[in-house]
């Protein structure tokens, strides 16, 4: 190699490196969170196409007669299905579930078979984490022949107001995570007007999500939320917001759907 050569190559390494020391810094930012999915609770496949036309993200098939997280019938599952598309994901509650874990798993199975792409199993009869570990277990391996199937532990906010005490909501995701299964959800358990924010401080549902996520978990928060809880609940980081009564006419959750609570909803979350 000539002297030149390395001359040249000197000159040149001298002045990047002048260039770069001098160059403008900017800031970096991070990147913008994942949009909040809306999971919205049908009850017949009418709702179902209000819902769809309006363009929510999630839809839920419940039986709000039966509880928090009544079951519907395995027909109004066949029949809602039949009317959506397979792109949108289908979450099906199982019921507010007593401490009976093959009662679950049938029905988990069922749900699955159905088509459910969420299967949400409300632990109303489960009071301690092993007992919580071993029917959501139950439920994780009877979903087990369907890849596609996420089952999701369903707690309660109000549990300290309910006579059987069940699990404490702050312990759910622990249980959840131990048990295997894919994500955790908050709703209330008595339907009397009350919301989230009455049994929960904003400390202890950022303590909540913080928990889910750092166990691997997807997060959903319900609870008689009304249009103008949604941004709050947004900014605690959660993934999914559910809400039932604040689509429906008149604010009350035996109604039906109603078409333009439902397109303001939507438009709240709207990037």
């Amino acid at each position: 190699m000539s002297p030149g050569y390395s001359t040249s190559v000197s000159k040149v390494s001298l002045t990047l490196y002048f260039l770069s020391a001098h160059l403008p810094t900017y800031p970096t930012y991070p990147a913008d969170p994942p949009a909040m999915k809306l999971l919205v609770s049908v009850v017949n496949p009418e709702e179902a196409q209000t819902a769809l036309a309006v363009g929510v993200d999630i839809l839920d098939i419940k039986n709000p007669a039966e509880g928090s997280l009544g079951a519907p019938s395995p027909e109004t599952v066949r029949r809602i299905r039949a009317v959506t598309p397979p792109h949108v994901p289908l979450s099906v509650a199982i019921g507010d579930m007593p401490n009976l874990p093959g009662t679950a798993a049938l029905a988990a199975y069922g749900a699955a078979r159905l088509g459910a792409t969420y299967v949400k199993v409300g632990l109303w009869g489960v009071s301690t984490g092993a007992e919580g570990r071993t029917l959501l277990q139950a439920v994780r391996t009877a979903c087990s022949d369907f890849p596609n199937v996420r089952v999701v532990a369903c707690g309660y906010a109000d549990a300290a107001r309910l006579p059987h005490r069940p699990l404490a909501p702050l312990c759910l995701p622990a249980v959840a995570r131990d048990a295997g299964v894919d994500g955790c959800m908050l709703d209330t358990g008595l339907k009397d007007g009350r919301r989230l924010w009455d049994f929960l401080s904003e400390a202890d549902l950022r303590t909540f999500v913080e928990a889910a996520h750092a166990a691997g978990l997807f997060v959903a928060l319900a609870g008689t939320l009304q249009a103008e809880d949604l941004l709050r609940v947004r900014d605690l980081g959660v993934d999914v917001v559910g809400v039932r009564s604040a689509a429906c006419r008149d604010g009350h959750r035996t109604g039906p759907l109603d078409a333009t609570r439902l397109r303001q909803l939507r438009a709240l979350l709207s990037p």
